[in-house]
């Protein structure tokens, strides 16, 4: 038996930004509140990032949970009152792909998140 911890699950999801908000989506991402920050530093989420891909509409986010369990440390992430003001603001220049969903940190999922069909670690 071995007490080496697990490899980091790596997450990626897609959620469509509307176009008349692109602007200042990247403007208050380009300063994220730093309690945001913290929440996700205290879920073990780590390397996080989002792309836009304009053509589409589309944003892409990645991130690796190296914690034990996922599940819980999401739960308090959206537990998180500085975080929920921040979802807040971002859920509505969002759409989400999710049929249900009705924004960030409730039971159904507002990012959708995607299926990983290939890694290559050298």
């Amino acid at each position: 038996m071995t007490d080496a911890k697990p490899t980091a699950k790596r997450v990626c999801q897609i959620i469509k930004l509307k176009p008349s908000r692109v602007a200042e989506y990247k403007e208050i991402h380009a300063d994220v509140w730093p309690g945001v920050l913290a929440a996700l530093k205290r879920a073990h989420v780590t390397d996080y990032s989002i792309h836009h891909y304009p053509p589409l509409q589309l944003l892409i986010a990645t991130f690796k949970y190296t914690g034990d369990d996922y599940v819980e440390d999401m739960k308090k992430v959206a537990e998180d009152s500085e975080t929920q003001k921040w979802w807040a603001l971002t859920d509505e220049m969002q759409e989400s792909f999710v049929e249900g969903a009705t924004g960030s940190g409730k039971e159904v999922p507002w990012w959708q998140e995607v299926e990983e069909v290939f890694r290559f670690e050298s």
